[in-house]
């Protein structure tokens, strides 16, 4: 053959077939399951259902239309014999999709011993969440293709759709009266030992740890004020002390302020050294001050302090970097936002609705906060209503304050409002007598009592400090 001379393909042996995919599964292993639950239905169906079994663990129609049925059965008391369901099953019009009785009588009698119901469960499980991932690819696939959808929101439901697969790997969570009385009394035990006071962690604020129970995993405490009360500072305050004294790591996402700026407060706050006082000494700051700040300097370097400062964050960004997070701190203890109504949601019903998206932000902090068993501390801004009211009420925040109150209000677990007497007042002398006293109005507490956390406020520092209560002010 010439150089020039090419090889012509042979189509005279046909071209190779496409081979055909099929989707995991296991049949005659679903069908020895079925018949174990006619041999041991006490047993066989209820562990079945504790591990979370759904019709979708069943490849083969005719397993779920028989699964579906026994189950029913079991859940109502009935028995579960062929007869019984051959007669459920005709009047229903289902008997021919399960073959007919010759096929129904072959399901019953295929398994006569229950000894390998794990082994074999294991199995239809493994096919059920390989047939789970193969569809979750295809679901973020088609994400992929649509242009309809925004791309953050396309992100954080194909991750959603990946650690639904993740989740049924593990069985259900199913409640038990046992294990909660147990945990019960454990943390009976704790609150009664030498050494614990509370079951969540610590504030740093002992009389708002007593009134809360400190914070736990699934909490969402707002934390609400007009401008300039210190909403920033506070959360500050408590992040120092979970992330400094509790030592645990701690994310921060700052939709107002850059990061830098978050951290120049930490430290100043930390060191106890004012930012003005540095500006305006600059060459005269004592050696002591330089010590602490760089005391502080050291201390936070060696925290697992994390600070987003993405603006206008989208709930589905944010749960989607918390759960990152998480994933890389394990022991993450808690998560802080700056603020609630600087946030965004990218559905379509939030984009026709200021409330609606309000809603959905909220209701999403709720459930991540449940998802990831963690507290959540978000910031709210207060609307103007607390600066036209009139006499000792004046400037003090009401929960009905809240901008677009409604689903804020039902979601937190805690809801708790700054107010600083001075920043209201009208003339210097009552400025100077109520100097920087300030107080966190805990105005809803889901589990405990409500009432007033008094506090002090050094504005030089941007700290909040514990107080002692005042004579004649509320408890």
């Amino acid at each position: 053959m010439s150089s020039e001379q090419k090889e012509v393909p042979d189509f005279k042996q046909g071209v190779p077939e496409r081979e055909i995919v099929v989707m995991p599964q296991a049949p005659t292993m679903e069908k020895s399951l079925i018949s174990m639950m006619v041999v041991d239905p006490t047993n066989i169906i209820s562990h079945c259902i504790s591990e979370g079994m759904t019709e979708d663990f069943f490849y083969v129609p005719a397993h779920r239309i028989l699964w579906n049925i026994f189950r029913e059965r079991y859940e109502s008391n009935k028995p579960v014999d062929m007869p019984s369901v051959a007669q459920e099953l005709e009047d229903s019009k289902q008997l021919v999709s399960v073959g007919g009785h010759a096929g129904l009588v072959e399901i019953f009698s295929f398994a006569t011993s229950t000894a390998l119901f794990h082994h074999h469960f294991d199995i239809v499980r493994e096919k059920y969440l390989r047939r789970s991932l193969i569809m979750a690819a295809n679901e973020i696939t088609a994400y992929g293709h649509s242009d309809a959808t925004e791309i953050v929101t396309a992100l954080d439901n194909s991750e959603q759709a990946v650690m639904r697969v993740r989740q049924s790997s593990v069985g259900a969570n199913t409640w038990s009266l046992k294990a909660d009385l147990m945990q019960a009394l454990t943390n009976m035990e704790r609150l009664i030992s030498e050494d614990v006071d509370m079951l969540g962690i610590p504030t740093g604020y002992p009389l708002l740890d007593r009134k809360i129970n400190g914070l736990k995993g699934g909490d969402l405490f707002v934390i609400a004020a007009r401008p300039s009360m210190g909403k920033t500072s506070f959360l500050l305050n408590i992040v120092e002390h979970l992330a400094l004294e509790v030592k645990k790591p701690v994310l921060v996402f700052s939709c107002e302020m850059p990061s830098v700026q978050l951290v120049e407060r930490l430290l100043y706050a930390r060191s106890g050294v004012s930012r003005q006082k540095f500006a305006r000494q600059k060459s005269q700051i004592s050696r002591e001050s330089m010590k602490r700040f760089n005391i502080a300097f050291k201390e936070y370097n060696n925290s697992k302090l994390v600070i987003d400062d993405t603006a206008a964050i989208s709930i589905s960004e944010l749960r989607a970097k918390a759960r990152r997070v998480r994933k890389e701190h394990p022991d993450l203890c808690a998560i802080g936002i700056d603020y609630l109504q600087l946030m965004r949601s990218h559905t379509k019903q939030a984009q026709n609705s200021r409330e609606r998206e309000i809603a959905e932000i909220s209701g999403g902090l709720k459930s991540l906060a449940k998802e990831l068993n963690l507290p959540i501390i978000v910031l709210a801004q207060l609307n103007r209503s607390a600066e036209t009211r009139t006499g000792k009420s004046k400037g003090v925040p009401m929960m009905s304050d809240l901008r677009e109150s409604g689903a804020i209000e039902q979601d937190a677990d805690m809801i708790g409002l700054l107010y600083r007497s001075a920043y209201y007042s009208e003339d210097d002398e009552e400025r100077a007598e109520k100097g920087d006293e300030a107080k966190l109005i805990l105005a809803k507490n889901r589990n405990g009592p409500t009432g007033d956390i008094p506090l002090y406020f050094r504005a030089e520092l941007m700290r909040f400090e514990p107080r002692e209560e005042t004579e004649g002010e509320e408890a």
